[in-house]
């Protein structure tokens, strides 16, 4: 991985701690990596708590000064109205988000959210200042039909043909093959690789190789402390996307210690 990419290491909780054990959380988490020294500046940290723990970790963040970054899992496309459970863009961008997870495969399937809605919710991200996180990846049948890549490819293509250079260039891909997340199956880190290298052509292609080179292509999918490092040393793997093993503090630590140790 260029030196120009910094790794990135994210922990969806999805629908779990309330704002209490989220506070905990990130008090214990914090410790962890203050006491091991993480070097914050070779390697970006960030959760993704549900909504109504967002302003319980911002309060501890900016209390304490700490360099963890925070999220959100979704986002409405529209800014302000009679939208019932909806939450905007500028809601999340004014307590303290730096990134939003757009289309990750349990939000296509269980609500759903298509192509046209995706590219609303990355452009309203962009708009209110934050980075999205495209999440993209096959199912066991695109797999057994060996389409697995274009695939990927088609659903980050989809995004990115609405996008300028500038846009393009804060996008954050998240390759999480559906039959892995969860399952506690995970890519082989050559597959994961082969995912990454071809999202990363098709972005040098439609746009330049400069846009190509900064675009952070993580991994997720039954991410954990035993396959992190050979995953993320392969070349255009940055990072990772993480669900279960996110919602322990000493193994979400120790992930991002391993992906510090090889950062490059």
């Amino acid at each position: 991985m260029p030196s120009t990419r910094t790794p990135l290491v994210a922990g969806n909780w999805k629908m779990n701690f309330d704002h209490r054990e989220a506070t905990y959380f990130v008090q214990k988490f914090a410790w962890l990596l203050r006491d091991a020294k993480f070097d914050f500046r070779r390697c970006e940290v960030a959760l993704f708590p549900p909504f109504t723990s967002i302003r319980s970790v911002q309060v501890l963040v900016e209390a304490d000064r700490l360099r963890i970054r925070y999220g959100a899992q979704a986002v409405s496309v529209t800014s302000q109205g009679a939208f019932t459970g909806d939450v905007s863009a500028d809601m999340l961008a004014h307590l303290g988000c730096s990134y939003v997870i757009v289309g990750h495969s349990e939000r296509r399937k269980y609500h759903p959210e298509d192509d046209a809605n995706i590219v609303d919710q990355v452009r309203a991200v962009l708009a209110a200042g934050m980075q999205p996180i495209l999440c993209v990846g096959e199912s066991f049948e695109e797999r057994r039909q060996g389409i697995e890549l274009d695939f990927a490819v088609s659903q980050v293509h989809d995004v990115t043909r609405d996008l300028s250079v500038d846009e393009a260039a804060k996008l954050i891909v998240a390759y999480e093959p559906v039959w892995a997340i969860g399952t506690g199956m995970v890519a082989t880190p050559q597959s994961a690789q082969d995912a990454a290298r071809a999202i990363r052509e098709h972005m040098r292609t439609q746009f330049d190789a400069k846009t190509a080179d900064a675009v952070r292509i993580l991994y997720g999918g039954s991410v954990t402390s035993r396959n992190a490092v050979q995953l993320i040393q392969e070349p255009d793997v940055d990072g990772f996307l993480i669900g279960g093993a996110s919602l322990d503090p000493d193994e979400l630590a120790l992930i991002a210690r391993l992906a510090l140790k090889t950062a490059r």
